[in-house]
């Protein structure tokens, strides 16, 4: 007689879902002062298309003049005893909260925490009369996939809900020793493979600015709370352009460091240990300065004495732009695949006349080197096993597939499971091409001044903010990834309708081109953030931030550095 044997049956995906929702609910209803936001938000009515307005008629104008602050500045009252960090912290759990319900971008918030840190921080400071160290007190958000200890760690997908972190990631412990405070964590896409933020543990993540359009991805949820001043310096990752989209989107800076200078251990992923395309860990900020005190802050602390796959690479605080030295920068107006969407341009065009101007600057076009080809060997390269990893964790729940993880991963020409003969072979192309383009930039040396560029100025991808499910494109960041080039983006203005009108009789250059034309509606982007984009050759972060700080401080662009 045959006997089975009994199985617990499987909960259903939805039920999952709705127990991720409660706890990260709960973890808000925590907050100190939740039930007066709430109070007041629902007084409202109905949530408009843009949310940028919505803090300020709802917290306490304490909590409205605390989130305000760029992060060099709160560091600065708290390292002074200004302010407290509970204030602070408070305040940013508070206008986290609200940022929750205006664009769905928290996994939970960590008001207990937070609060209990903040408390510790505050009588260090009392009894030594000095902060703890350069971040003290600072209230620092964090892209769900990495690790925060005793608490999930889903990546995204439905079937990791109750994983926990057995300790925090390596990033995090040292942002840790130097006072941060960690009071949020963000959402980010199924597979992590979006230029959007959605999956289905939470939804859709929406961008501040129009609720109608993309946050980006895949840190979209940083990107959607530093927009709205919910922190003001965070961490994502990013293999493809998942800090620098959000960071367009949602008109903040983000970085893409040199691969193997931020530590990466205790990050999440499903093909964790596979880096034929290394994914990089960096700071998302509502300013350059921002983005500068966690690189040094990090690297100041010596990571790969206990990472050693990391660079012996000191943060370089000597390098300094100035009108007394020469500077070459090449502009890419297109990539030769897809062409800018209007606002882009005209920024473009906008910030290159103003630097014409500037002395012994040099400003040349980039003629870029078959970026079509270099998308064929990045996504040959990002998912080796086929996605085959990614499929099955999505199946172990039964959960479906969101429309970006089936456009990636399976209509995909290039994701194929990739036996050890063909591996070897990409990844001889991808060296190929990184000597190639080399090369091309070697060459700019030539010309009336034989200099050779120092950074290229290009947009921060195809187009501003998208509609939903729409961001296809991704060759104007993961370009940079292939490469392995230090890439920040930053706001330069907004899309104005008037002025941003599509180009008539528009002759596009390939059929992605076509096709992307068509997404562009000026009428629906109407006040989205404009960002561009700052590349430099491997390990010239420390330049390309400091030619932006210059390029900051000689234009009249209007820069936006805070909501």
């Amino acid at each position: 007689m045959s006997t089975s044997k009994k199985t617990k049956p499987k909960r259903q995906w939805e039920d999952v879902a709705r127990e991720a929702q409660e706890y990260r609910d709960a973890s808000i209803g925590r907050v100190p002062g939740i039930t007066e936001i709430s109070a007041r938000l629902e007084s409202l009515n109905a949530l408009p298309k843009c949310s940028l307005d919505i803090p300020g008629k709802v917290l306490e104008l304490k909590d409205i003049k605390i989130t305000q602050c760029l992060p060099e500045d709160l560091v600065a009252m708290l390292g002074k005893g200004e302010i407290s960090a509970v204030e602070v912290t408070t305040a940013f759990l508070r206008r986290a909260a609200l940022a929750q319900r205006l664009t769905n971008c928290i996994t939970e918030l960590l008001p207990e925490r937070a609060l209990a840190r903040a408390k510790e921080l505050d009588d260090y400071f009392e009894q030594h009369r000095k902060p703890i160290g350069p971040l003290h007190g600072l209230p620092i958000s964090v892209k769900e996939m990495i690790g925060m200890k005793e608490l999930g760690l889903n990546a995204g997908y439905v079937a990791w809900w109750g994983k926990t972190a057995t300790e925090n990631a390596h990033v995090l412990d040292i942002l840790w020793n130097a006072g941060a405070v960690f009071h949020a964590r963000t959402t980010q896409p199924q597979s992590m493979m979006h230029l959007e933020t959605d999956n289905n543990l939470y939804g859709v993540t929406v961008n501040p600015s129009n609720r109608n359009v993309s946050s980006g991805g895949s840190s979209g949820g940083e990107g959607a709370l530093i927009g709205i001043g919910g922190s003001c310096l965070g961490i994502g990752s990013d293999v493809g352009g998942s800090i620098r989209s959000p960071a367009a989107n949602c008109g903040i800076y983000g970085l893409k460091p040199t691969a193997f200078r931020i530590p990466t251990d205790g990050w999440c992923s499903t093909m964790a240990g596979a880096d034929p395309i290394p994914g990089v860990i960096g700071p998302m900020s509502t300013s350059l300065e921002g983005i500068k005190l966690f690189m040094k802050t990090i690297l100041d602390s010596q990571p790969w004495l206990s990472e050693p796959a990391l660079i012996p690479m000191p943060w370089n605080t000597s390098i300094q732009i100035s009108d007394t030295q020469p500077l070459k920068i090449a502009i890419t107006w297109n990539d030769g695949v897809v062409t800018p969407h209007p606002p882009l341009t005209r920024a473009l065009q906008a910030l290159v006349s103003q630097l014409q101007t500037l002395p012994n600057l040099e400003i040349v076009d980039w003629h870029p080197y078959l970026h079509d080809e270099a998308w064929a060997i990045i996504s040959s390269l990002y998912f080796t096993d086929g996605g085959a990893e990614d499929a099955a964790t999505i199946a172990e729940s039964g959960e479906p597939w969101r429309p970006l993880t089936t456009w990636m991963i399976k209509q995909n020409p290039c994701v194929k499971k990739l036996t050890p003969q063909k591996l070897y072979y990409w990844q001889e192309e991808r060296e190929a091409y990184r000597k190639e383009y080399a090369k091309v930039w070697n060459e700019t040396a030539s010309g009336e001044s034989g200099r050779m560029v120092d950074v290229i100025l290009c947009p921060a991808g195809p187009g501003v903010a998208l509609k939903h499910d729409t961001a296809r494109y991704w060759g104007y960041t993961s370009q940079w990834n292939l490469l392995d080039y230090p890439a920040v983006v930053f706001p330069v203005g907004k899309v104005d309708k008037d002025k941003d009108v599509a180009t008539k009789n528009f002759k596009p250059m390939t059929d992605i081109d076509e096709d992307h034309w068509k997404l562009y509606d000026a009428e629906e982007f109407d006040g989205l953030p404009i960002s561009l984009q700052l590349v430099g050759r491997r390990f010239d972060d420390e330049k390309v931030l400091a030619i932006l700080e210059y390029i900051k401080q000689r234009t009249v662009l209007p820069f936006i550095d805070s909501q």
